[in-house]
Protein backbone atom coordinates (compact mmCIF):
# COMPACT_ATOMS: atom_id res chain seq x y z
CA UNK A 1 0.00 0.00 0.00
CA UNK A 2 1.42 3.64 -0.42
CA UNK A 3 2.25 6.24 1.61
CA UNK A 4 -0.61 7.89 2.60
CA UNK A 5 -0.08 11.59 4.07
CA UNK A 6 -2.35 14.55 5.34
CA UNK A 7 -1.96 17.69 7.60
CA UNK A 8 -3.98 18.18 10.88
CA UNK A 9 -4.80 21.83 11.57
CA UNK A 10 -6.19 22.73 14.76
CA UNK A 11 -9.54 24.00 13.79
CA UNK A 12 -10.33 21.86 10.99
CA UNK A 13 -11.33 18.11 10.53
CA UNK A 14 -9.70 16.08 7.71
CA UNK A 15 -12.51 13.34 9.02
CA UNK A 16 -15.97 13.73 8.43
CA UNK A 17 -19.69 12.40 7.06
CA UNK A 18 -19.52 13.84 3.52
CA UNK A 19 -23.12 13.38 3.45
CA UNK A 20 -23.05 11.05 0.35
CA UNK A 21 -24.57 7.77 0.11
CA UNK A 22 -21.09 6.17 1.33
CA UNK A 23 -22.09 7.56 4.74
CA UNK A 24 -23.71 4.13 6.19
CA UNK A 25 -24.82 3.22 10.14
CA UNK A 26 -23.66 0.39 11.50
CA UNK A 27 -26.27 -2.30 13.36
CA UNK A 28 -25.50 -3.31 16.51
CA UNK A 29 -25.07 -7.09 15.58
CA UNK A 30 -22.21 -6.29 13.18
CA UNK A 31 -18.88 -7.34 13.75
CA UNK A 32 -17.52 -3.79 13.81
CA UNK A 33 -20.08 -2.83 16.41
CA UNK A 34 -19.56 -5.73 18.80
CA UNK A 35 -15.71 -5.64 18.67
CA UNK A 36 -16.20 -2.54 20.61
CA UNK A 37 -17.59 -4.12 23.85
CA UNK A 38 -18.51 -3.69 26.21
CA UNK A 39 -18.40 0.34 25.14
CA UNK A 40 -21.55 0.09 23.13
CA UNK A 41 -25.39 -0.42 22.94
CA UNK A 42 -28.50 -0.78 20.67
CA UNK A 43 -29.99 2.35 19.90
CA UNK A 44 -33.46 2.86 18.14
CA UNK A 45 -33.71 0.35 14.27
CA UNK A 46 -31.28 -1.40 16.52
CA UNK A 47 -28.26 1.18 15.30
CA UNK A 48 -24.59 0.67 16.89
CA UNK A 49 -24.16 3.22 20.01
CA UNK A 50 -20.84 3.69 21.15
CA UNK A 51 -19.67 5.53 23.85
CA UNK A 52 -15.91 6.57 24.58
CA UNK A 53 -14.54 7.73 27.62
CA UNK A 54 -11.08 9.06 27.83
CA UNK A 55 -8.33 9.77 30.13
CA UNK A 56 -9.62 13.38 31.42
CA UNK A 57 -12.83 11.99 31.77
CA UNK A 58 -13.78 13.38 28.25
CA UNK A 59 -16.71 11.40 26.70
CA UNK A 60 -18.10 10.91 23.36
CA UNK A 61 -21.61 9.44 22.44
CA UNK A 62 -23.05 8.30 18.93
CA UNK A 63 -23.51 6.64 16.20
CA UNK A 64 -21.21 3.98 14.95
CA UNK A 65 -21.21 4.41 11.04
CA UNK A 66 -18.77 3.71 7.60
CA UNK A 67 -18.08 5.90 5.61
CA UNK A 68 -15.27 6.81 2.26
CA UNK A 69 -12.26 8.40 4.55
CA UNK A 70 -9.98 10.44 1.93
CA UNK A 71 -5.98 11.49 2.66
CA UNK A 72 -5.96 14.76 0.69
CA UNK A 73 -4.26 14.19 -2.38
CA UNK A 74 -2.68 10.55 -1.66
CA UNK A 75 -6.06 8.57 -2.08
CA UNK A 76 -9.02 7.27 -0.02
CA UNK A 77 -10.42 4.33 1.61
CA UNK A 78 -14.00 2.92 1.80
CA UNK A 79 -16.39 1.64 3.95
CA UNK A 80 -13.73 3.03 7.46
CA UNK A 81 -15.61 2.43 10.36
CA UNK A 82 -16.32 5.74 12.23
CA UNK A 83 -17.90 7.12 14.96
CA UNK A 84 -20.25 10.82 14.74
CA UNK A 85 -20.65 12.15 18.12
CA UNK A 86 -23.62 13.63 19.00
CA UNK A 87 -22.99 13.92 22.71
CA UNK A 88 -19.39 15.37 23.46
CA UNK A 89 -18.00 16.61 26.66
CA UNK A 90 -15.27 17.97 28.17
CA UNK A 91 -11.66 19.19 27.00
CA UNK A 92 -11.94 18.76 23.66
CA UNK A 93 -11.25 22.49 22.23
CA UNK A 94 -11.85 23.40 19.12
CA UNK A 95 -10.65 20.20 18.31
CA UNK A 96 -13.44 18.93 15.48
CA UNK A 97 -12.61 15.32 16.13
CA UNK A 98 -10.57 12.41 17.41
CA UNK A 99 -8.64 10.42 15.03
CA UNK A 100 -8.32 6.68 16.48
CA UNK A 101 -5.06 5.16 16.10
CA UNK A 102 -4.70 2.53 18.82
CA UNK A 103 -3.92 -1.17 17.83
CA UNK A 104 -7.56 -2.70 17.94
CA UNK A 105 -9.68 -4.36 14.56
CA UNK A 106 -11.37 -0.58 14.53
CA UNK A 107 -8.35 1.42 14.87
CA UNK A 108 -7.59 3.28 11.64
CA UNK A 109 -4.08 1.50 11.07
CA UNK A 110 -5.78 -1.58 11.37
CA UNK A 111 -8.73 -0.91 8.80
CA UNK A 112 -6.85 0.32 6.48
CA UNK A 113 -4.11 -2.30 6.84
CA UNK A 114 -1.23 0.19 7.31
CA UNK A 115 1.91 -1.56 8.45
CA UNK A 116 3.17 1.56 9.92
CA UNK A 117 2.48 5.26 10.95
CA UNK A 118 4.12 8.44 11.68
CA UNK A 119 3.61 11.79 13.01
CA UNK A 120 4.96 15.36 13.80
CA UNK A 121 3.10 17.39 16.01
CA UNK A 122 3.94 21.12 16.02
CA UNK A 123 4.51 23.14 18.91
CA UNK A 124 0.86 24.43 20.21
CA UNK A 125 1.59 28.03 19.74
CA UNK A 126 2.42 27.46 16.08
CA UNK A 127 0.57 28.52 13.38
CA UNK A 128 1.38 25.41 11.52
CA UNK A 129 0.12 21.91 10.48
CA UNK A 130 1.43 19.06 11.91
CA UNK A 131 1.53 16.00 9.54
CA UNK A 132 0.35 12.61 9.81
CA UNK A 133 1.77 9.44 7.33
CA UNK A 134 0.67 6.00 6.79
CA UNK A 135 2.89 3.67 5.24
CA UNK A 136 6.20 5.57 5.57
CA UNK A 137 9.55 3.70 7.41
CA UNK A 138 11.35 5.44 10.09
CA UNK A 139 13.97 7.96 9.01
CA UNK A 140 17.19 6.48 9.00
CA UNK A 141 18.86 8.57 11.58
CA UNK A 142 15.85 8.27 14.27
CA UNK A 143 16.38 6.63 17.96
CA UNK A 144 14.73 3.43 17.57
CA UNK A 145 13.10 1.39 20.55
CA UNK A 146 11.23 -1.50 21.06
CA UNK A 147 7.24 -1.19 20.88
CA UNK A 148 5.32 -3.29 23.17
CA UNK A 149 2.11 -4.73 22.42
CA UNK A 150 0.23 -5.45 25.85
CA UNK A 151 -2.31 -8.54 25.40
CA UNK A 152 -4.20 -6.66 28.19
CA UNK A 153 -4.73 -3.33 26.68
CA UNK A 154 -3.93 -3.85 22.62
CA UNK A 155 -6.08 -0.17 21.95
CA UNK A 156 -2.23 1.11 23.60
CA UNK A 157 1.35 1.33 22.58
CA UNK A 158 3.41 1.10 25.38
CA UNK A 159 7.64 1.52 25.94
CA UNK A 160 10.12 0.38 28.06
CA UNK A 161 10.91 3.49 30.10
CA UNK A 162 13.98 2.61 32.18
CA UNK A 163 14.28 6.39 33.70
CA UNK A 164 14.44 9.49 33.38
CA UNK A 165 17.55 11.77 34.31
CA UNK A 166 17.47 16.02 34.84
CA UNK A 167 20.64 17.53 34.02
CA UNK A 168 22.32 14.43 34.16
CA UNK A 169 20.88 13.22 38.02
CA UNK A 170 19.20 9.72 37.51
CA UNK A 171 15.97 9.70 39.30
CA UNK A 172 16.06 7.04 42.35
CA UNK A 173 12.94 5.73 40.99
CA UNK A 174 12.95 1.33 40.85
CA UNK A 175 12.62 0.46 37.21
CA UNK A 176 9.27 -1.46 38.22
CA UNK A 177 7.42 1.65 38.82
CA UNK A 178 7.82 1.86 34.64
CA UNK A 179 6.97 -1.99 33.36
CA UNK A 180 4.67 -4.02 33.20
CA UNK A 181 3.41 -6.41 36.05
CA UNK A 182 2.79 -10.13 35.44
CA UNK A 183 -0.84 -9.29 35.63
CA UNK A 184 -0.66 -7.36 32.34
CA UNK A 185 -1.20 -3.84 34.69
CA UNK A 186 1.55 -0.94 34.69
CA UNK A 187 3.65 0.35 32.08
CA UNK A 188 4.15 3.28 30.04
CA UNK A 189 1.94 4.52 27.04
CA UNK A 190 2.83 6.68 24.21
CA UNK A 191 -0.30 8.56 23.84
CA UNK A 192 -0.65 11.67 21.11
CA UNK A 193 -4.65 12.45 22.44
CA UNK A 194 -3.09 13.36 26.14
CA UNK A 195 -1.53 16.40 26.03
CA UNK A 196 0.16 16.45 30.06
CA UNK A 197 2.28 13.25 30.87
CA UNK A 198 1.11 11.17 34.12
CA UNK A 199 3.16 9.31 36.07
CA UNK A 200 2.70 7.74 39.61
CA UNK A 201 2.94 9.78 42.53
CA UNK A 202 6.47 8.68 43.92
CA UNK A 203 8.02 9.03 40.31
CA UNK A 204 5.92 12.47 39.77
CA UNK A 205 7.16 13.40 43.12
CA UNK A 206 11.14 12.74 42.10
CA UNK A 207 10.99 14.32 38.67
CA UNK A 208 9.27 17.50 40.62
CA UNK A 209 11.43 17.81 43.93
CA UNK A 210 14.80 17.35 41.00
CA UNK A 211 13.32 19.91 38.01
CA UNK A 212 12.98 22.44 41.08
CA UNK A 213 16.52 22.39 42.35
CA UNK A 214 18.11 22.85 39.17
CA UNK A 215 15.35 25.13 38.03
CA UNK A 216 16.07 28.35 40.80
CA UNK A 217 16.77 30.60 38.42
CA UNK A 218 13.24 30.36 37.07
CA UNK A 219 10.77 32.65 38.79
CA UNK A 220 7.86 30.70 40.28
CA UNK A 221 4.62 31.57 39.66
CA UNK A 222 1.38 29.97 41.13
CA UNK A 223 -0.18 26.82 40.00
CA UNK A 224 -2.44 26.24 37.67
CA UNK A 225 -5.33 23.55 38.39
CA UNK A 226 -3.51 20.23 38.53
CA UNK A 227 -0.02 21.59 37.21
CA UNK A 228 1.65 22.65 40.85
CA UNK A 229 4.81 23.79 39.49
CA UNK A 230 4.60 26.80 37.17
CA UNK A 231 7.17 29.43 36.29
CA UNK A 232 6.73 33.41 35.25
CA UNK A 233 8.41 33.36 31.82
CA UNK A 234 7.42 36.48 30.45
CA UNK A 235 10.18 38.17 31.01
CA UNK A 236 12.28 35.12 29.40
CA UNK A 237 12.66 35.11 25.91
CA UNK A 238 14.85 32.81 25.13
CA UNK A 239 15.13 29.41 27.01
CA UNK A 240 19.17 29.44 27.67
CA UNK A 241 20.37 27.61 30.51
CA UNK A 242 16.85 25.77 31.55
CA UNK A 243 17.30 21.98 33.02
CA UNK A 244 17.70 19.04 30.63
CA UNK A 245 15.31 16.36 30.93
CA UNK A 246 16.10 13.46 29.25
CA UNK A 247 14.17 9.78 29.04
CA UNK A 248 16.09 6.93 29.25
CA UNK A 249 14.60 3.69 27.10
CA UNK A 250 15.75 -0.04 26.61
CA UNK A 251 18.93 -0.46 25.05
CA UNK A 252 20.67 1.98 26.61
CA UNK A 253 18.42 4.49 23.96
CA UNK A 254 18.57 7.93 25.22
CA UNK A 255 15.52 10.32 24.07
CA UNK A 256 16.91 14.54 25.08
CA UNK A 257 13.98 16.85 25.60
CA UNK A 258 14.01 20.70 25.13
CA UNK A 259 12.34 23.45 27.39
CA UNK A 260 9.04 22.64 24.63
CA UNK A 261 8.81 19.45 25.39
CA UNK A 262 8.41 19.90 29.32
CA UNK A 263 7.00 23.25 29.92
CA UNK A 264 3.44 23.91 28.75
CA UNK A 265 2.01 27.47 28.73
CA UNK A 266 -0.61 27.42 31.00
CA UNK A 267 -3.31 30.24 29.04
CA UNK A 268 -2.58 32.85 27.10
CA UNK A 269 0.26 34.38 29.15
CA UNK A 270 3.93 34.24 29.87
CA UNK A 271 3.24 31.59 32.76
CA UNK A 272 3.98 27.90 31.55
CA UNK A 273 3.98 24.79 33.82
CA UNK A 274 5.72 21.38 34.01
CA UNK A 275 4.19 19.24 31.80
CA UNK A 276 3.80 16.35 34.18
CA UNK A 277 1.42 15.26 36.69
CA UNK A 278 0.69 12.38 38.91
CA UNK A 279 -2.17 9.29 37.74
CA UNK A 280 -4.10 7.15 40.09
CA UNK A 281 -4.09 4.78 37.24
CA UNK A 282 -2.40 1.94 36.39
CA UNK A 283 -0.66 3.05 33.44
CA UNK A 284 1.57 5.91 33.12
CA UNK A 285 1.41 8.39 29.88
CA UNK A 286 4.42 10.26 27.97
CA UNK A 287 2.06 12.49 26.11
CA UNK A 288 1.89 15.09 23.13
CA UNK A 289 4.14 17.85 24.62
CA UNK A 290 7.14 15.83 24.92
CA UNK A 291 6.13 14.79 21.54
CA UNK A 292 6.26 17.91 20.01
CA UNK A 293 9.09 18.56 17.35
CA UNK A 294 9.70 14.54 16.86
CA UNK A 295 8.75 13.20 14.15
CA UNK A 296 7.16 9.94 15.28
CA UNK A 297 6.80 6.41 13.91
CA UNK A 298 4.76 3.25 14.34
CA UNK A 299 6.66 0.79 13.17
CA UNK A 300 4.02 -2.14 13.41
CA UNK A 301 5.28 -4.75 11.45
CA UNK A 302 8.84 -4.21 12.99
CA UNK A 303 7.36 -3.70 16.86
CA UNK A 304 9.79 -0.38 16.85
CA UNK A 305 8.78 3.14 17.53
CA UNK A 306 11.65 5.65 15.85
CA UNK A 307 11.66 9.33 17.44
CA UNK A 308 13.66 11.77 15.28
CA UNK A 309 14.12 15.13 16.59
CA UNK A 310 13.63 18.52 14.39
CA UNK A 311 14.02 17.17 11.02
CA UNK A 312 10.42 17.48 9.36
Amino acid sequence: MPTLRFMLRPTRSNLRPTGSSSYSPLSCTSQQCTSLSPNYKCGRNKACIYEALYWDNSVSIGEFATETVSFGSSGSVQKVAIGCGHENQGRFGKAAGILGLGGTAVGIPSQIQAKSFSYYLVDLDSSSSSTLEFNSAPPGDSILIPLIMNLKSEIYYYVELTGITINGEQMPIPASDYQIGEDRRGGIIVDSGTTISALPAQVYNSVRDTFVKYAKNLPPAGAVGDLDTCYDLSSMPTRDGFPMISFQFFGGKTLPLKPQNYLFRAGSGGTFCLAFKTTSQSVSIIGNTQQQGFQVTYDLANKMFGFRPNQC
